[in-house]
């Protein structure tokens, strides 16, 4: 199967919109992503801000995996550096090189934006998300922590 490779613009919210479906499901999380889905005028609105970024996969019209990241301008120099914050793909269309895909068109947005990193985070017990992120950069151990505000 043949899939198209796209960054998501202001006229892209009902893409948006399938791409948190593709989440929830994937992430086993679907109150999370699907109970509370902002109005059009908000996604639209993210979606023309130079700090955040979606890279979708399309098989025709259906999403079938995408990832949402940040960029953050730096303080102690001029520079950028990318957050994946969510990377998924729906099941049946795994292991066909779609997340790597996904990354590598985020890598070409990161040179066009000026930044030097793109860093992202996996679960200890995500073997295929901790295997795909070392075949692609270096590994890090570090603690995460939720602070309330």
């Amino acid at each position: 199967m043949s899939y198209i490779y796209q960054q998501l613009s202001a006229g892209d919210v009902a893409i948006l919109k399938q791409l948190l479906q593709v989440f929830g499901e994937a992430f086993g999380d679907r109150r999370a992503y699907q109970s509370a889905v902002p109005r059009d005028e908000y996604l639209r609105s993210l979606l023309t801000k130079s700090h955040f970024t979606v890279v979708v996969a399309l098989a025709g019209n259906e999403v079938v995996g995408g990832l949402a990241a940040y960029v953050l301008e730096k303080f102690e120099q001029e520079r950028k550096e990318i957050y994946i914050y969510d990377l998924a793909v729906k099941e049946q269309h795994r292991r066909e090189g779609i997340a790597t895909k996904l990354i590598n068109e985020l890598r070409r947005t990161a040179r066009e934006r000026g930044a030097y990193v793109i860093f992202v985070q996996a679960d200890k017990v995500d073997d295929a998300a901790i295997k795909l992120y070392q075949s692609l950069g270096t590994r890090e151990d570090v603690f995460h922590f939720d602070i309330a505000p």
